[in-house]
């Protein structure tokens, strides 16, 4: 554009800018197709079945509620991603492919479950699916020439400390860890007892590649998980969208690499543009998701926002950081793993069973003790209001995005 020499293109040059047009035409995107996608959804009767007044303590309604809201969320990243972002960028084009293929993922998914399999796709197709995703975007960072660091170096000047980055980018398998002085630890470190030197990398990116794999797919079900209430899953994912854009706009600047002292990551300010118009297109959808939602994201949606999630924490070299930004996610699937665990030991001995009153953890909140069940957990003896259990996951989860950035500089 700068050669057609039109007035204000110069502006585009600039990522703070492509990044706050990504974050505003998303957001118009979401709420304005939101509108139309929920009376199409409606007079087409593609609607979720499986809430109903029963589950909700309160009697609010939900029948006739359209599900697949997802669509909406995709499309509203999607395009912005598109006209706002490099495409050229190896980063910009990986989000793009991830958020368009799990979306594709869900989307076959709610729609088996709207033709009456109320199972939906098998699980072990669906994680097939994800831990083959999960390699090729592995061996995609390992193969790319333009997916490299610069790592940040300390040195002593008299009693100071100085931090400044390798002049030359490179390959690396270094990740950001929490809690330590270096604050980074390589992969291949792992193997410091295999003798040969490129055996050991070879080995390093090896484990980066299964680590990949592993993140990707238990954050994207964990999320998948996550999205039981209205407004739980968009509200959390935005928040954590936010602290993957801090994270990957710092990572992104030399400067401000260099005072946190951490690793500098060249193009990785793309990510930012794509992390805009997620968190844009959330935010939109909440306009009809918020409590008592108009649409439900579905499969579509939730499957999507985990991957985009698990794929930029790898991109930006920072997915040991996951369990504690996405804590609730965590929490979601240990609860489910725990209570099908101790409910099989319960049935084992004749006896009901069961830590929570209901799993994943959200619903533990929002369902009676039911009798001749023994519980582990039994506390709140009441019942509360579906608003009141999402906005305090959002509170949790604010808490855990701050702690989350804190590490940077807590050694």
């Amino acid at each position: 554009m700068d050669s057609l020499d039109i007035p204000g293109a110069g502006m585009f040059s600039y990522v703070s800018f492509r990044a706050l047009a990504s974050l505003i035409l998303s957001l118009i995107i979401s709420m304005v197709a939101g509108e139309y996608f929920i009376k199409y959804m409606r007079r087409k009767k593609h609607i979720e079945e499986a809430r109903d007044a029963a589950i909700d303590p309160y009697g609010v309604q939900k029948k006739g509620v359209p599900s697949m809201g997802g669509v909406v969320i995709l499309a509203a990243v999607l395009l912005p991603a598109l006209l706002m972002g490099k495409l050229t960028n190896v980063y910009m084009v990986l989000l793009i492919i991830t958020i368009a293929f799990f979306g594709a993922i869900g989307f076959l998914d709610d729609m088996i479950k709207l033709r009456g399999n109320k199972d939906g796709m098998p699980p072990k197709l669906k994680l097939l699916a994800q831990f083959v995703f999960g390699i090729v975007i592995g061996l995609t960072l390992w193969l790319s020439p333009d997916a490299v660091v610069r790592e940040n170096v300390e040195r002593e000047i008299g009693e100071k400390v100085e931090v400044y980055h390798k002049s030359e980018a490179r390959k690396s398998t270094v990740t950001t860890v929490p809690f330590v002085k270096s604050n980074n630890i390589d992969y291949y470190e792992v193997f410091s007892f295999v003798q040969d030197g490129k055996t050991k990398r070879a080995c390093g990116w090896i484990l980066f590649v299964l680590v990949t794999t592993f993140v990707i797919a238990a954050v994207s079900n964990g999320a998948n998980l996550n999205d039981g209430m209205d407004g739980m899953c968009a509200g959390n994912s935005a928040i954590i969208g936010v602290t993957l854009g801090i994270l990957a706009y710092v990572s992104g600047h030399i400067q401000f690499a260099s005072y946190l002292n951490v690793m500098y990551i060249p193009g990785s300010e793309e990510v930012v543009v794509f992390l805009c118009a997620f968190i844009g297109a959330l935010v939109g959808f909440l306009w009809y998701n918020a409590y008592p939602a108009k649409v439900f994201m579905g499969d579509t949606g939730s499957l999507a926002i985990g991957g985009v999630i698990a794929v930029t924490a790898v991109i930006i070299h920072k997915e040991l950081l996951l369990p504690i930004m996405c804590g609730i996610f965590l929490m979601e699937s240990v609860s489910v793993m725990v209570q099908l665990a101790y409910a099989k030991q319960g049935n084992k001995r004749g006896q009901k069973w069961r830590v929570f009153k209901r799993a994943p953890f959200h619903d533990h909140y929002r369902h009676k003790m039911e009798d001749g069940v023994r519980y582990l957990i039994k506390r709140p003896k009441g019942l509360l209001f579906e608003s009141m259990i999402t906005t305090r996951f959002w509170i949790v989860t604010i808490l855990l995005a701050a702690i989350t950035i804190i590490t940077l500089k807590i050694r």
